[in-house]
């Protein structure tokens, strides 16, 4: 019981730090770029560390063909792709991030989020 309420004033003093860092954090996040793609490369997908979508790449041979549902699965594939490697990202970062500010580890995030 002690050394958890040890570890609650550490955190309580480390506050403004805390802070500052999750800050730095979000700012590296938005900075981050990662790609996922599919079908061979046919499909590209940018995304940042906020997962939001910067960018979609479609090579001209997936536009020429009609097949629909194609495309449709290839760009599910790329998104998915770049989510999973965002999320990879997001959990490196916020274990920089805790290590930082002498919180210990953080749980692996991706198991969080559902991966």
């Amino acid at each position: 019981m002690f050394k958890e309420l040890g570890m609650i004033t550490s955190v309580m003093k480390n506050l403004p730090k805390i802070k500052d860092e999750a800050t730095q954090l979000q700012q590296r996040l938005g900075q981050l770029t990662v790609e996922g793609d599919a079908g061979a490369g046919m499909v590209k997908v940018r995304m940042n560390g906020k997962f939001e979508v910067l960018g979609i790449s479609i090579a001209d041979e997936v536009l020429k063909g009609s097949d629909r549902e194609f495309l449709e699965d290839t760009v599910k594939a790329a998104v998915n792709s770049a989510l999973e490697k965002a999320k990879r990202a997001l959990s490196e970062e916020s274990s920089k991030a805790a290590a930082n500010v002498g919180l210990p580890g953080l749980p692996d995030l991706s198991v969080l989020m559902g991966s």
